[in-house]
């Protein structure tokens, strides 16, 4: 998709607000959380939203398997990216 593409929409009413369609065009996925900026007067920028990674818990499954035995922590070497995570969420 260029750059330049140039899509002409019309504002509507939608429950309390005025709503825009963006036109399939533009590429953006159905169900894209955005965020959207103002910039000056009718000039806005919309962006997505990064959404949190989801993990599931299965600490609490660990007993429940007969013969299952997690492999011990020192076996596994850590990500840089899940030291740096735990590094800025406590502060360090």
């Amino acid at each position: 998709m260029s750059d330049e593409a140039e899509y002409v929409g019309k504002t509507f009413k939608s429950g309390n607000s005025v709503a825009l369609r963006l036109p399939k065009g533009l590429g953006l996925p159905e169900g894209t959380e955005v965020r959207i900026l103002r910039e000056g007067r009718m000039t806005f920028r919309v962006e997505p939203v990064e959404a949190p990674r989801r993990t599931i818990d299965i600490s609490g499954f660990a007993g429940k398997l007969p013969g299952f035995k997690p492999a011990p922590r020192e076996d596994f070497e850590e990500r840089p990216s899940a030291v740096a995570r735990r590094k800025a969420l406590s502060g360090e």
